[in-house]
């Protein structure tokens, strides 16, 4: 049986979902990507509640040229910038069904740089 793409992603987002979990003291850093942009939150799902999130929609960084991948290690840079500033060190990443590779991982790259543990 063939699966479309987002069947695909949903399928493996829920598998993982159903491993990882954020907590107040490890919340989950979430990467959405779509086309033109990408987006990361983090979250503390015991709440419910978003402690900060970064995007490539920002005026500063949407006036920036280049490509996806380097907003996008723009993005994790900020992101990681916002978490220590909000006093959170340690995140488990979720990747959100796509696969660790090209934006999503520049991301990742970028956020362990800025300082993030996960």
């Amino acid at each position: 049986m063939a699966f479309s793409k987002i069947e695909r992603r949903s399928k493996i987002k829920r598998r993982i979902r159903g491993k990882i979990s954020g907590s107040a003291e490890k919340p989950r850093m979430s990467v959405f990507r779509s086309n033109k942009q990408i987006f990361v939150q983090i979250i503390d799902d015991t709440q419910g509640r978003t402690l900060t999130a970064a995007s490539s929609l920002l005026k500063d960084i949407g006036e920036q040229t280049g490509t996806k991948s380097d907003k996008a290690a723009i993005v994790g840079k900020l992101i990681a910038e916002r978490a220590l500033a909000a006093g959170i060190n340690n995140v488990v990443f979720d990747r959100n069904g796509y696969l660790y590779h090209g934006r999503v991982k520049k991301l990742a790259d970028a956020a362990r740089e800025g300082g993030l543990k996960f």
